[in-house]
């Protein structure tokens, strides 16, 4: 089918041998660095992933989550969740009995940190290098520095009233007591500091490659660093103990793979909302989207029924699966979709969140508009993805920020604040309860071709993935886009559902749009029923998908990064 070409402002690099992509252009080249050394996909990756964790210091911390996808070159896929759980003696009711039904700011929203332990064990069972070799390009960039750009400005400064309300956030985030002006030098030597006794503990330890990653683990979670942050805990009414630190590790969980065309689509399980991705293309499939042009009002309208119906599923029945029977076979099953295709109406909107389809629906918080959105929440999170020269895939979703819990002094960390992701109300499917992981937004996949091409893709920003994911994946896949053209493509969103952070605001019926839609579209979309707001062009809101496809028909690596933020693909 054809489609109209967006081709400014970045070019599909095209590569032989190996490809990094992600967030910032210099943990790109950090990872490119590391193909170059001989590492593999998984080194790369991490090795980008902790930079990430410095360079977008506003939306990953080092200390936050990093859930990972990793596909090896002969076919095997696993998921890692680094994702954290509330500490053991939280009690379950806790803001349902102290604090009015809602998450405060500060270390009540604290989950236990994982993304170093992931790190570690992704490099531990799949990776080459030590701690050392990977870790080393986020000490230098914490340590020296770097440029201010614009993202990272504007976010501090969207956010500085967070930032001030602890005198160790505004000391990294507000040098000087003002937000950091593009150009100039960001550095975090405490942070440096952190990973470098990580570093040092690998060192000393000695032994080979796996003993010396246990050893930087351990650093983190139960030497100095894990010390500092219990410390600070239990002096300032927060839960973490040393046993929530000192017996966490991630989880590797299935992955569920689901069949489009001729792919299959590799994502997470219900712990996160990864599986709502392979869901709204099934439905768009089973409803029908021959004939229907790209960005035209028809198109725009029927996916964002379709994504209405895959946040519902989300926001009904997801949660925890350690915790919560999520009938995830039942929902990407032939009936179900076949149901939420059927409830699309061609000509009309569905008013708010469509209700379950079997089971008990969750009730929904009263709507609001645009304007009433009642805070500036934490940063988008970040985005990697790797293929090496052997053929190994590496995708994963840094994320986490640091404006409304508190930096542990002296170490340049925010423990995990994702507990603003779980609900109050711990009979909600994604509701709080002691060991238990608040569910995610962040979802790396990646997507195998019959002829055996490769597709690890993501991005940042939220309820916002899975839309941004969806969209770049049918402009490449149904509309015939380069990859490139597929990132650049202007992008719409629904609302209409509960954020899935705290305090969960719900829009209701509105639908943004960047602005670079004709008014047809505007006017379309606003006669069946939408409340249409208009995004500025190439906004990060609209989030910001890297991609890289191993195309195994021409022999070439496609690389994209989005030019929503300073994103970057190397390749060679």
């Amino acid at each position: 089918m054809t489609s109209p070409s967006w081709p400014a402002p970045n070019p599909t690099l095209l590569g032989t041998r190996h490809s990094a992509s992600s967030g910032h252009y210099l943990a790109s080249a950090a990872a490119f660095a590391i193909l170059e050394a001989g590492g593999n996909a998984v080194d790369a990756g991490c090795c980008a992933g902790m930079a990430l964790a410095v360079l977008h210091a506003d939306e990953v911390n080092f200390a936050g989550v990093a859930p990972i996808m990793i596909r090896l070159a002969d076919g095997t896929t696993v998921s890692l969740d680094g994702l954290g759980v509330w500490p053991r003696r939280l009690p379950a009711d806790l803001f349902l009995t102290q604090h009015g039904g809602t998450i405060p700011t500060g270390l009540l929203r604290t989950v236990v940190p994982a993304a170093p332990d992931a790190w570690i064990t992704a490099l531990r069972d799949y990776g080459t290098m030590t701690f050392a070799q990977v870790a080393a390009a986020a000490a230098r960039l914490a340590g020296d520095g770097f440029a201010v750009f614009p993202l990272l400005a504007d976010g501090i400064a969207k956010r500085q009233a967070g930032y001030r309300k602890w005198a160790a956030n505004a000391a990294i985030y507000l040098p000087g007591g003002r937000p950091p002006r593009v150009g100039e030098r960001f550095v975090q030597a405490d942070l440096a500091r952190t990973i470098r006794l990580m570093i040092d503990a690998e060192e000393r330890a000695g032994g080979d490659r796996v003993t010396g990653l246990e050893a930087a683990r351990a650093a983190f979670y139960e030497g100095e660093i894990a010390e500092r942050i219990v410390t600070y805990h239990e002096a300032n009414g927060g839960y973490l103990r040393r046993d929530d630190l000192a017996e966490f590790r991630s989880r590797y969980e299935p992955v569920v793979a689901t069949r489009w065309r001729d792919f299959t689509m590799l994502t997470c399980g219900a712990w996160c909302q990864g599986p709502i991705l392979a869901e709204a293309l099934l439905i768009l499939e089973r409803h029908g989207l021959d004939g229907l042009a790209h960005n035209s009002p028809e198109y725009v309208h029927t996916v964002i029924e379709a994504l209405k119906g895959v946040f519902a599923d989300r926001e009904h029945h997801f949660g925890d699966p350690e915790f919560v029977d999520v009938p995830l076979e039942r929902l990407l099953g032939a009936e179900h979709i076949a149901a939420r295709a059927a409830a699309i109406d061609p000509e009309r909107a569905f008013a708010g969140l469509p209700p379950a389809l079997f089971g008990e629906s969750q009730a929904l918080p009263e709507a609001i508009s645009a304007g009433e959105v009642r805070h500036i929440g934490e940063g988008g999170t970040s985005y990697v993805c790797v293929v090496d020269r052997w053929g190994n895939a590496f995708s994963a979703t840094p994320s986490d920020g640091a404006s409304t819990s508190p930096v542990i002094p002296g170490t340049g960390i925010v423990p995990s604040l994702r507990g603003l992701q779980s609900r109050p109300d711990p009979a909600h499917p994604s509701g709080v309860a002691p060991g238990k992981r608040p569910r995610l937004t962040p979802n790396p996949a990646i997507a195998v071709r019959d002829d055996g091409s490769v597709l690890p893709f993501g991005c940042p920003g939220g309820d916002m993935q899975v839309q941004a994911m969806l969209q770049v994946f049918l402009n490449a896949f149904h509309f015939g886009m380069e990859l490139q053209e597929a990132v650049n493509a202007p992008r719409f969103s629904t609302w209409s559902f509960p954020n899935s952070f705290a305090p969960f605001d719900y829009l209701a019926a509105h639908v943004f749009l960047e602005d670079r839609f004709d008014t047809s579209v505007h006017m379309g979309l606003e006669r069946r029923g939408h409340d249409v707001r208009r995004w500025p062009a190439f906004t990060r809101d609209a989030a910001a998908v890297e991609a890289i496809y191993r195309n195994a028909r021409t022999g070439f690596l496609e690389s994209a990064a989005d030019p929503r933020q300073p994103a970057q693909a190397v390749v060679a």
